[in-house]
């Protein structure tokens, strides 16, 4: 069984979607996994997703009203096999509480499953309007497809 975190700042807009997207691919491929998702800022903690973000994920079937934010905690490294992260100030807090060269190679920008290396970030929509929550979905989309792909043939475990 795969375990993986999606991590973004306030874990109200991108993350979540993330979270939405993977599980429900994970449910459809037959692929037994866990799939959580956190950020950095205390200011939603305990709050839903974004209305922007529940709504884009129900134009394509997925229910993300019910997740609630919550910050990254050390314990994540020892709970989970992956960590995707959506850019580099996400990966700079990840990497900070990071104790071994082993939770370091957990931590990942999730594009760089669709351009290798590359560390794109997903950009944050919150300040937007509705399209970029419609590009964050996309994005987080092909992104996703390409770990199932992944997934299914064995490189990430």
């Amino acid at each position: 069984m795969i375990k993986i975190l999606m991590v973004c700042l306030g874990n109200i807009c991108r993350s979540p979607l993330a979270e939405g997207i993977m599980r429900e691919k994970l449910k459809n491929s037959g692929i037994e996994g866990v799939v959580d998702s956190c950020g950095f800022e205390a200011f939603h903690t305990g709050d839903a997703p974004d209305q922007r973000s529940i709504e884009i994920a129900l134009q394509h079937g997925v229910d993300i009203s019910k997740q609630k934010s919550r910050l990254f905690s050390r314990d994540d490294f020892d709970r989970f096999d992956i960590i995707y992260v959506m850019d580099q100030n996400n990966y700079n807090h990840v990497a900070g509480y990071a104790q071994s060269k082993e939770d370091l190679e957990k931590v990942d920008f999730i594009m760089n499953a669709v351009y290798p290396g590359s560390d794109r970030p997903i950009p944050d929509p919150y300040y937007g309007g509705k399209s970029g929550f419609k590009n964050v979905w996309e994005m987080l989309d092909q992104a996703s497809d390409e770990i199932i792909e992944q997934i299914k043939n064995k490189k990430i475990r």
